[in-house]
């Protein structure tokens, strides 16, 4: 049985959650909708957030939970946003922004352009090594930074590339140690 389903969300002020049929609207600085598509029934009583069980199968169970924490991630996103941090480590690598656009110098021949979604705000540090994600879409922050990430992940041998903040890179010794 679901531990999660069971907790209500306590709606913050500037946030207000409206049931619309099968669909939550969220609005926040901008406006979000959740489809439940009839799986779970959704109550909005008191500033909090109740989901229900609609039938006792494992179905329902299992997206009793999800839900509750889709709605979650999206109370707190509009109220508090998400970010996550990169850092670019190797001689020679930067990245700047121009408009819409992060240009990153990786050690490629070229510089990688990549064009940063609607929703999603990008900060480059003065030393132009270090990267902050920031948006309301926890999913959407997420990949966006594994997005970057995977223009040149960390190598195991020198610790060069792109790895978030909080990664640790395992250094390997290399050939000449024995």
């Amino acid at each position: 049985m679901s531990r999660i389903g069971k907790a209500p969300i306590v709606v913050p002020n500037g946030v207000e959650v409206k049931v619309d049929g099968t669909k939550l609207v969220f609005k926040g600085k901008v406006e979000r909708e959740l489809e439940t598509h009839g799986r779970v029934n959704v109550e909005v009583k008191d500033n909090n957030i109740v989901f229900t069980l609609k039938s006792d199968t494992r179905e329902h169970r299992a997206f009793w939970g999800t839900y509750r924490a889709l709605a979650s991630n999206i109370v707190e996103g509009l109220s508090k946003g998400y970010e996550k941090g990169l850092e670019i480590n190797g001689v020679g690598y930067r990245a700047a922004v121009n408009g819409k656009v992060l240009e990153l110098a990786l050690g490629f021949s070229h510089p990688v352009n990549y064009d940063i979604p609607e929703d999603i705000t990008i900060e480059v540090d003065k030393k132009a090594t270090g990267l902050l994600v920031k948006g309301v879409d926890k999913q959407l922050v997420g990949q966006v930074a594994a997005k970057i990430r995977s223009f040149r992940p960390p190598e195991p041998y020198k610790g060069k590339g792109v790895k978030y903040t909080d990664e640790v890179i395992v250094r390997k010794a290399g050939k000449t140690a024995k």
